[in-house]
């Protein structure tokens, strides 16, 4: 029979213990909403992050064994692979297992946490950390019920890395040699962009046995075998290459060839291209420019899409430590903490990497804080730690731990508990969605802007233009173009964009479709291009069936989608924004109706007041559902000389205050008024919250 020690019985209950904590907490969500039946659909919880349902049509594609060509699906990556695999093997529905994988996959963290500690000799550091860093803000923002996306093994596999080096470098027994050669494997089968985090903890890991530990020759084993790990080839050439290595590295007499091992690895890794993604991931974060220019051909620019993404952009700092730790106060002791750990335990020097990243949000966006957490956790929890210790008495220092680590702990609660996050999708989107399903063919067209295109793709199983990965400047302006041009040159577009995306695929080629148009059809100018929409043109031969996806819900958002064809791509000069108002906070003032601090409505002649100017609209139009949800329209023409419209969506509670541009453009003819040309289009499923038509041409 195995005999458990004491440490190992405590070590394991600890753990026990964390991830039960983490997982509970992570249930508050599914009691806030149990009964809120527009977050369901068949019966169950929806997920709440958009690029989870990139994750679930590979997984679902997977486990049908149907994928069409150029659709997309990731059915060939880690996270659908691993989802296919759960929901075949775990007696749950299909959706319970993408809803529920965050809450315990990311729950593993406290595991390595604990681990860590363990080799400080300090369990009860770890088991503080271990509750922190699970309910952390940003660590429990991108893993919580719902969130079904990498993150919620993006944290747990660089810590059990970091404990892999740190039991290596501790220890130094060959077998973590091997560990922490797996684990690096498997975290860029799991995340492949993981290169820049691998390649720092080498890094430091260098500097690190070359201040301390320069004649121990393990480290330099542990260096080349990281490094032949990393390498950019695929996983099943990099496995029995290190499984080697640990071969050859458990033969002491072979010891004194380590260092020329490590130059071999050092060679092959830059020989198989191992720093470019490094650089890449910099570059896209770090360096981003607000346009994008082609090399080649006309040299044309295009909005940069990472200006618009909030988690790309630098933060404040309550935001950055509140997201870190829960509240500023803690965010500053854990820095000290830290820094006193390091001091006491110099081994936690290789950290570093993760702090740094962390840190990187300052500049790079919310997205990173993720990565400081569980170090930082780390450093709050050895002060508590620490100061238990000097307590009189071993009931004023369990006391003094359960005190401050509630401390620490309600923040985040209080956060966890406030935090209520709507899923993607509300039900009745997703019935338009369902119902498209049968009336479209899998490789038929929706066109609709890249925040809804994973979700599409999963309940309509159809193609997109656009979407959550493939959203860069040049495939953006087509679909931007669409959605906020006149219904004429919007169809146009569509049916050219959507053949100029299959022939792309057909050839194997990559190029700027609004480019290859305007040469095509013989302009060397895009603004001319653009302009020739307007008149008679020859388009492609129709392929297949075009549909518009137009969600009411994109009213929060239209702005945005113009700014990418609000440009001229010829001189990347942006184009005079559209005039756009929307105001679902209004009140009756009287004779007004009070649409802003500073933006009225006269209720009879219907003249804006906008700040200190008097506008007189062209047209007040307003919007109602009759008893059989059919759209009506009540019009009254005020100024013809007028540029600005004034729309009332009574049945949404909103105001819309809209130049002629916008008035007339695609997405608010169709979607809002459902004024559309029948010569064009074809109204396929109409709903409040959203509505699909057909291109006819």
């Amino acid at each position: 029979m195995i005999q458990i020690d004491k440490e190992t019985k405590l070590t394991l209950l600890y753990i026990l213990l964390a991830f039960s904590f983490s997982v509970a907490l992570r249930l508050i969500w599914i009691y806030q909403f149990g009964d809120y039946e527009a977050f369901k659909f068949n019966g169950q919880f929806m997920i709440n992050t958009n690029d989870g349902y990139f994750w679930a049509e590979g997984a679902r594609d997977i486990l049908s064994g149907i994928s069409q060509p150029n659709d997309l699906s990731p059915t060939t990556l880690a996270a659908s692979q691993l989802t296919a695999f759960f929901a075949k093997i775990l007696p749950f529905s299909f959706e319970s297992v993408i809803l529920y994988m965050p809450v315990v996959l990311s729950s593993l963290i406290v595991i390595p946490m604990i681990l860590i500690a363990k080799t400080l000799h300090n369990l009860s550091l770890g088991f503080i950390a271990a509750l922190l860093a699970s309910v952390a803000w940003s660590y429990y923002n991108r893993t919580m019920v719902g969130y079904y996306d990498t993150d919620m093994l993006n944290i747990v596999l660089p810590v059990f890395l970091l404990w892999s080096i740190i039991w290596a470098i501790n220890t130094k027994e060959e077998k973590y040699l091997l560990i922490t050669a797996i684990d690096i494997i498997i975290y860029r089968w799991w995340y492949p962009q993981s290169y820049s985090l691998e390649f720092s903890f080498f890094a430091l890991i260098l500097l690190y046995a070359l201040i301390f530990e320069r004649k121990n020759i393990f480290n330099y084993k542990l260096l080349a075998i990281m490094l032949f790990a990393m390498m950019d080839v695929d996983a099943l050439i990099r496995l029995p290459i290190v499984v080697g290595l640990y071969i050859l590295f458990k033969q002491e007499k072979l010891d004194k060839y380590a260092l020329y091992l490590l130059g071999i690895a050092v060679l092959s890794f830059f020989a198989t291209g191992g720093f470019d993604p490094i650089w890449l991931r910099l570059k896209l974060y770090v360096f981003t420019d607000t346009l994008l220019v082609t090399q080649e051909g006309m040299g044309l620019h295009y909005y940069a899409v990472m200006q618009t993404v909030r988690e790309a952009g630098a933060i404040p700092f309550s935001e950055f430590a509140n997201r870190i730790s829960g509240h500023p106060i803690t965010f500053i002791l854990s820095v000290v903490g830290y820094a006193y750990l390091v001091y006491k335990h110099k081994i936690m020097l290789l950290a570093l990497p993760l702090v740094g990243l962390g840190f990187l949000a300052s500049v790079g966006g919310l997205r990173f804080t993720i990565y400081a957490v569980p170090v930082l956790a780390f450093g709050v929890a050895f002060l508590i730690t620490e100061v238990a210790r000097i307590m009189p008495t071993a009931k004023l220092k369990y006391l003094s731990m359960i005190a401050f680590t509630l401390a620490i702990l309600y923040p985040n609660y209080k956060h966890i508990e406030e935090y209520k996050v709507p899923t993607v999708m509300n039900a009745d989107e997703v019935k338009v969605l369902d119902t498209l399903k049968s009336k479209a063919q899998r490789e038929d067209y929706v066109v609709a802007w890249w925040d809804y295109g994973y979700p599409i793709r999963y309940y309509a199983d159809v193609k997109t233009l656009i979407d959550g990965g493939k959203h860069d400047g040049d495939v953006n302006f087509p679909v931007s173009f669409i959605l906020s041009s006149p219904q004429v040159q919007a169809a146009k577009m569509a049916r050219l964009d959507v053949e100029y995306t299959e022939k792309n695929y057909e050839a194997n080629r990559s190029f700027s479709y609004v480019e290859q148009m305007s040469s095509d059809y013989g302009f060397k100018d895009t603004n001319d291009f653009l302009l020739s929409l307007q008149t008679q043109m020859e388009l492609p031969k129709k392929t297949r069936d075009v549909y518009f996806y137009l969600p009411f819900n994109m009213l929060n958002i239209y702005p945005t989608v113009t700014k990418f064809s609000y440009i001229d791509l010829m001189n990347g000069k942006e184009k005079k924004a559209p005039f756009y108002f929307i105001s679902r906070n209004f009140r009756d003032v009287g004779s007004s109706i009070q649409l802003s601090q500073e933006v009225f409505m006269d209720k009879t002649t219907f003249t804006l007041t906008l700040g200190k100017q008097k506008v007189t609209p062209k047209r007040f139009v307003k919007t109602f559902y009759d008893k059989d949800m059919q759209l009506k329209k009540e019009v009254k023409i005020v100024d013809m000389n007028s540029n600005i419209n004034i729309v009332y969506m009574s049945n949404y509670n909103t105001f819309l205050l809209l130049d002629d541009a916008t008035y007339n453009s695609l997405y608010i003819q169709l979607m809002v008024l459902e004024e559309y040309d029948a010569n064009l289009f074809e109204q396929v499923i109409v709903n409040p919250h959203a509505k699909v038509y057909k291109l006819k041409i």
